[in-house]
């Protein structure tokens, strides 16, 4: 745990007692805080008070004894409107934080030379496999990380900061909502397409939540920044007025653009020099050919990605440049960084393969809630048995037509089914309602055609209206294609 200095002997207002609010009381406690907290469910307050927390109720506290409310990341700060909490913190002048922004606090409380470096993550789609990779390379190449945020482990349970340590940290559009302070060694910016738009009012709400990551970065740090959509580019405009170091990462770079001045061209990878890779302080960073096979940087091949056998899809290699050019920009030398990309075991319920049936591969990527991730998804395979549904998001699946014509046949499920499958038009589907019958149908019409073949659950959609959250979705799907029998357990083939 990681103890929250500057309210020594002060009462903080903590709302919210699930996993990062508790956490954030325990960390304020530590420091020397007075905390005082409050949830809406009964449950939380029980837990609070068997810890020994002071449980308050905030909707008759004065709130001008507070020096400041710790907002749980799940209550709205704007969004369709302010959360009662925020409303009392306003007229009472106390500042709203998060877990994130104390967590900047600490580090920063800190003498310079004690300062772990951090590296954070955030964007619509991909960063937590790009966290979770960024930290398995480090982890290879010998460094001390903490791996935590808005994936696995709360930031502020992670161990106490010492001096050479690395913080890998995924941060939400909520949590850098809820931030002053914070300003990461390396921010990574994966890409940004609409999400969450209930929270934020509109897009620039949202892309403006995104861009808090960087508010606070001095020139000298590093920003990696997705440029596969407009936002991503708007956002290097705004980085560049202000001087900060940036490399541009894209899949969309034409292959004329390898070896464009003399350099290295990609099939001559094994015969670049060490002192030819980029250190990556400045730069664009390029994605080349159809399946995002190679890596490729000003002209200089880095690697052949078609050996990672858990970074499919070019989408994935987006998420593999990212963690190439954060490793090399904390000191990781090119070989270790690129060995740690090819010994990746991924992550589950992002194109998790979960197992075979013969030369049929059964591929969980419950992880895409939105279009935009399924379309990831479905450009890493020629053709799929595609199941999909659940609470859809806005424009549901329509901007994925230009990706029908890859779909053999599509399973829909959830409340998503009936529209999903006007949508789907002509394109061959059944309403199958759950994921296990789901399942049954796909994995049989797969086998029936005596190939390889590969079933895809790529949702395109939030699981609340059958699941409490993704994974349980995904475990779901794993459970189905287990009960088909006969299952190989092997990752790749």
């Amino acid at each position: 745990m990681i103890p929250v200095p500057g309210f020594e002997g002060k009462r903080v207002a903590v709302f919210g007692l699930g996993r990062s609010g508790i956490t954030a009381a325990r960390a304020l406690k530590a420091g020397g805080a007075r905390p005082v907290l409050w949830d809406d469910g009964v449950s939380g307050r029980m837990q609070a008070e068997a810890e020994g927390f002071l449980v308050e109720d905030l909707t008759v506290a004065d709130w001008s004894d507070f020096a400041a409310l710790v907002l749980s990341p799940g209550a709205p700060l704007t969004h369709p409107r302010p959360h009662w909490t925020v409303d009392r913190a306003r007229e009472a002048n106390v500042p709203v934080l998060g877990d994130v922004e104390l967590f900047a606090r600490a580090l920063e409380a800190l003498p310079t030379e004690a300062r772990p470096a951090v590296i954070a993550i955030t964007g619509t789609n991909g960063k937590s496999t790009t966290t979770a990779l960024i930290g398995w390379v480090l982890k290879q190449a010998g460094l001390k990380v903490h791996i935590g945020g808005n994936i696995g482990i709360g930031v502020l349970a992670l161990p106490e900061p010492t001096a050479g340590a690395v913080y890998v940290i995924e941060v939400s559009s909520y949590q850098l909502d809820l931030t002053t302070s914070f300003a990461p060694d390396v921010a990574i910016l994966t890409n940004i397409s609409p999400d969450h738009l209930d929270r934020h009012g509109d897009m620039e709400g949202y892309v403006a939540a995104k861009m808090r990551l960087f508010a606070r970065m001095e020139p000298q740090r590093l920003a990696l920044i997705g440029v596969d959509d407009d936002w991503g580019w708007q956002a290097v405009n705004k980085l560049n007025a202000r001087g900060l170091r940036i490399s541009t990462i894209t899949t969309r770079t034409p292959p004329e653009y390898i070896d464009p001045t003399g350099g290295v061209p990609a099939d001559d990878l094994e015969q670049t020099r060490p002192d030819q890779f980029p250190a990556f302080d400045q730069g664009r960073f390029i994605i080349v050919d159809a399946t995002g096979g190679r890596l490729v940087a000003d002209g200089v091949a880095i690697a052949d990605l078609t050996r990672a056998r858990s970074l499919p899809g070019r989408h994935n290699a987006q998420n593999a440049a990212f963690a190439y050019a954060a490793a090399r920009a904390v000191g990781i030398a090119h070989q270790p960084a690129v060995e740690g990309l090819m010994t990746f075991p991924g992550l589950a319920h992002r194109m998790e393969t979960v197992g075979h049936l013969g030369p049929v591969r059964f591929v969980n990527d419950s992880k895409a809630t939105n279009a935009d991730a399924a379309r990831q998804a479905l450009m890493s395979y020629p053709t799929s048995f595609w199941i999909a549904g659940g609470r859809a998001k806005d424009g549901g699946i329509a901007e994925l037509a230009d990706l029908f014509p890859r779909v053999t046949r599509a399973y829909l499920i959830g409340e998503a089914a009936p529209d999903f499958a006007a949508a789907l038009g002509t394109t061959p589907h059944v309403v199958c309602g759950t994921m296990e019958a789901a399942v049954q149908a796909a994995g049989a019409d797969a086998m029936s055609t005596g190939g390889d073949a590969v079933v895809l659950l790529s949702p395109a959609c939030a699981s609340f209206d059958q699941y409490p959250d993704f994974e349980a979705r995904g475990e779901a799907f794993r459970a189905a294609v287990l009960n088909l029998g006969a299952i190989s357990a092997r990752q790749d083939g």
